[in-house]
């Protein structure tokens, strides 16, 4: 962080902020005493402020095109590990370059989209190789790509409770006659390697993914989605105008198909989905992970709750398991879909306009309540170009993700991004945010 000294050359400029002046919904007056106290920074130090706390990156595919991504992960609480986590890379398959990115938002804890982003792109690199093993100029087409990135993810989601299932012979119906003191030796090998219990503790936590696939061709872009990260179409279509265009749907309590789906695949079950949530206990209706909601509750109550540390308290698991008649209520199928790149004709005859793809985790949505994403997001467009901040780390530096997370945090106000960088508070204030933007 700032050292207090480093502020305009003396003693730092104090604010004092209420709970509505913070972006987002992590705020509350629960949260007080209101108001509390931030660290009001100059220009110079909040840009050092925002680059210390986002680390943003970038990563070049094709200089001479100019194809690239930028991507940052932002949480300015210190005492608060950020759940989020992003990709960026290529996929070698067969010597022909896939470009696949990412983000992924994490719930309960890391350890699983921690395992999903390091592995995932593994799993599809792997069934790309597989699918061209035999002929690596064979046509990529739109449902055969779609498909296989489907089966990839959902395979990846499979194994994690099947590695655990794996470690018991006789399967779930063999869990009830095991003795606790069996189940808590096979999974909490902590002090003869721990293999177990890594597995073991992938099933406890759950994370969102959104993924970007796009062809060696550069002319196909795939997107594939569980939960409510979200991916945007930012098209350049004049000199000062840009087209906005969302290309995915949350897939929460909010999205009304995702609760009819639920309640039509477990009919006569109303509570199901409660209070806009999966029974009534989490938001997202797919992702990765979160086994205590797609298998019989024998499974949590035999195997999770001998988890080291194990539970003092398993009142909250209670409310939702006595619920679970027939899982799975959550999937790990994703959203796919396909978007044509076609070329992009030049502006005035001369201008190559500029296309880009954002990839965000809900922390970004939930950043822009207060002006609306779309607005958010078309005047970091106007600005791209401009070369306004401070020194080549800011504005200047040219990082898409972190000019995009400048502008949802306030922008040109520096007194609002001060506030969100510097409030004094104990436990984090916003939601964790990863943004990844990709020329496309």
């Amino acid at each position: 962080m700032i050292p207090a000294n480093a502020v305009n050359g003396g003693q730092p400029q104090l604010g004092l902020a209420y709970d509505t002046d913070i972006p987002g919904t992590r705020c509350g007056p629960e949260d007080g005493p209101w108001p509390r106290p931030y660290q009001v920074l100059d220009e110079p130090n909040l840009w050092r402020e925002l680059i210390t706390l986002a680390r943003p990156q970038r990563i070049i595919f094709d200089s001479v095109r100019g194809r690239r991504a930028d991507a940052i992960n932002f949480q300015p609480c210190l005492t608060t590990r950020t759940q989020d986590r992003y990709v960026v890379q290529q996929l070698d398959i067969h010597g022909r370059m896939w470009t696949l990115t990412g983000v992924f938002d994490g719930h309960l804890g890391d350890a699983t989209v921690e395992h999903t982003a390091y592995h995932l792109p593994i799993i599809i690199r792997d069934f790309l190789r597989e699918a061209f093993a035999q002929d690596p100029a064979r046509p990529a087409t739109t449902a055969f790509i779609s498909d296989l990135l489907s089966r990839s993810m959902t395979s990846f989601d499979d194994a994690i409770a099947g590695d655990v299932m794996d470690l018991f012979p006789g399967g779930l119906e063999s869990l009830p006659s095991l003795s606790n003191d069996h189940i808590q030796k096979t999974i909490n090998d902590i002090h003869h390697g721990g293999v177990n219990y890594k597995k073991a503790r992938l099933c406890m936590y759950g994370t969102t993914a959104l993924v970007a696939l796009v062809d060696p061709d550069h002319e196909n872009l795939w997107l594939a989605n569980l939960g409510d990260c979200q991916a945007v179409m930012v098209s350049q279509t004049s000199s000062h105008d840009w087209s906005i265009e969302p290309l995915t749907t949350n897939q929460n309590g909010g999205n009304i198909a995702e609760v009819e789906r639920v309640r039509r695949e477990h009919p006569g079950e109303p509570d199901c989905v409660q209070d806009h949530r999966v029974l009534g206990a989490i938001a997202p209706f797919r992702c990765i992970g979160d086994i205590p909601f797609k298998q019989p509750p024998v499974f949590t109550r035999r195997i999770l709750y001998n988890l080291y540390p194990g539970f003092h308290n398993t009142s909250p698991w209670e409310e939702f398991l006595s619920l679970n008649r027939t899982p799975p209520y959550i999937s790990a199928k994703p959203e796919v879909t396909h978007h044509r790149l076609d070329r992009l004709s030049p502006i005035n005859g001369q201008v190559t306009p500029t296309r880009l793809l954002i990839l965000s985790s809900d922390g970004l949505t939930d950043l822009c309540q207060g002006l609306g994403q779309q607005k958010v997001i078309s005047t970091w467009a106007r600005n791209l170009h401009r070369t306004t901040g401070q020194g080549t780390t800011g504005v200047k530096s040219g990082n898409m993700a972190l000019q995009l997370l400048w502008q949802a945090l306030g922008g040109t106000d520096s007194d609002s991004v001060s506030r969100v960088l510097t409030l004094d508070m104990d436990s984090s204030w916003i939601d964790d945010t990863a943004i990844v933007v990709q020329v496309l």
